[in-house]
């Protein structure tokens, strides 16, 4: 039976973990805050306290972390996941980083006989806690295939690209888009309340025409009543339209619309909206 690791224990990670361990499967976890364990504990996951030993004990160890710094430091820091690898040992690194991270991480693993594979994810924390999420898996081909039956559990659906890197850059790439169309969802918001419209009656037109989306309808009315309580955080959404910007820049690619998108984040952040979720970005639009 394998025994998997999760590392990052947040809004994601809990609820990842919760669906391996309704599906019955063995679990070792650990976070930064010791504490965001417990619940777990109490569902049957074991706790360690460094990764490394979550690694050393565990066959495929998750791991979902908020940026690319900490994916590094989860790695190389002491007592990080490196000290635990061996041979036969395997790190599916599902946190979102620019491709240049994924590939240290992925030599650094590989050149201890580890396997890796970076499967970042799309979805936000109500498709985490439905198992509904989708993974942009590259890497070890023959990891992606042993992982299949935990990534079956958490998500929906599971792409695998044949180069390291292409798994980040396509989560870049969807962040960048749906971060482009939340701003531009709330200017129209903003503009249909000023001109006497009422947003409700907006969200319900948008719903039955082509430009209709699950986002839409999902953000929508929350943003109507003023709840953004965080399932994607702002400063995350922020993070992620600033590296497919890089990405853009490396590869000569103009982003008119993303930049003038992460401006809104940017100013969002400065605001003090850093911890609501990314459709906080309609406070900053919507001016009284």
């Amino acid at each position: 039976m394998t025994t998997y690791g999760f590392l990052g224990i947040g809004i994601m990670g809990k609820a990842m973990v919760e669906n391996l361990l309704k599906a019955r499967f063995s679990v070792n976890v650990w976070n930064r805050t010791g504490s965001r364990c417990a619940p777990l504990v109490g569902q049957g996951a074991v706790q360690y306290q460094t990764p490394a030993e979550v690694v050393a004990t565990s066959d495929i160890t998750f791991a979902m972390v908020s940026d690319p710094a900490a994916a590094e430091a989860l790695c190389f820091d002491a007592g990080g996941v490196l000290a635990g690898i061996t041979a036969g040992k395997s790190y599916v690194d599902v946190s979102t980083v620019d491709p240049e991270t994924s590939a240290k991480i992925a030599k650094a693993i590989q050149d201890k006989g580890g396997r890796f594979l970076e499967a970042p994810v799309s979805g936000s924390k109500k498709p985490a806690e439905d198992g509904t999420l989708v993974f942009l898996c590259s890497g070890d081909k023959a990891l992606f295939d042993d992982a299949q039956p935990a990534l079956d559990v958490m998500g929906k659906k599971s792409f695998y690209f044949d180069q390291i890197g292409q798994g980040a850059q396509m989560k870049l790439v969807i962040n960048m888009i749906m971060g482009s169309m939340m701003t531009a969802f709330g200017e129209g918001l903003a503009l249909g309340d000023k001109v006497g419209l009422e947003m409700g009656d907006i969200i319900d037109v948008l719903a039955q025409g082509a430009i209709n989306n699950p986002m839409f309808q999902l953000k929508g009315p929350q943003m109507a009543n003023g709840n953004f309580s965080p399932a994607f955080p702002l400063k995350h959404m922020q993070k992620d339209m600033r590296l497919a910007l890089l990405l853009g820049d490396e590869h000569d690619q103009p982003l008119f619309t993303a930049s003038a998108a992460n401006s809104i984040y940017i100013k969002a952040r400065q605001e003090g909206y850093a911890e609501d979720d990314f459709s906080a970005s309609f406070k900053v639009i919507k001016k009284d």
